[in-house]
């Protein structure tokens, strides 16, 4: 199963595009959208293109596609205009046998150990670390407003390994998930 995995679009059709464009490019079976979806936030300046009414209406297009949790941006309003589930502070699935914990990144950490995956966002910074507890910590930045010279983009899950692409499909990072493991 290919997914794809995003966060932070705040409200930018511009980015909200590229990100759509890379889901379909990729032909991915799911993406998964690490919350702070619609609204910009009180500290972030307003991305290109802030536009969260059509940035909803573009996800729709694949809203059965969509796995997403609640980010710190994300309110009950914004649900009433998304199709898809958003208020849920935490999900868990299983894929190619890896148990997968989704988190926007503002909240504690549920209890996970070795051989597991922790995908957050929030920071706006891209992250690959082994934890303490053994789990692996990724982040794919942000969709619109990167943080620290990183670049927008997200990362790609195929065939048990993690790629770090910008919106032109480069890749800048990867991890399979059998070195996590050594």
């Amino acid at each position: 199963m290919k997914l794809i995995i995003a966060s932070d679009i705040h409200g930018s059709a511009k980015y909200c595009t590229y990100l759509l464009q890379a889901f379909k490019r990729e032909n991915a079976d799911k993406l998964l959208l690490l919350g702070d979806i619609l609204y910009h936030g009180p500290r972030n300046p307003l991305p290109d293109e802030y536009s969260p009414s059509q940035v909803a209406q573009q996800l729709s297009e694949v809203k059965r596609d969509i796995l997403c949790v609640r980010g710190n941006c994300d309110s009950e309003v914004d649900q009433m205009v998304l199709p898809f589930p958003l208020l849920s502070e935490y999900a868990v699935f299983s894929v190619d046998g890896i148990n997968f914990y989704l988190s926007h990144g503002h909240r504690q950490v549920p209890p996970m150990g070795k051989g597991d995956i922790y995908l957050t966002g929030h920071t706006h910074v891209p992250l690959k670390k082994v934890e303490a507890e053994g789990y692996l910590h990724l982040n794919p930045g942000s969709v619109s407003l990167p943080k620290e010279s990183s670049p927008r983009g997200y990362i790609l899950y195929d065939d048990k390994t993690f790629y770090f692409k910008d919106f032109n499909g480069t890749v800048y990072d990867k991890i399979a998930y059998w070195e996590y493991l050594a």
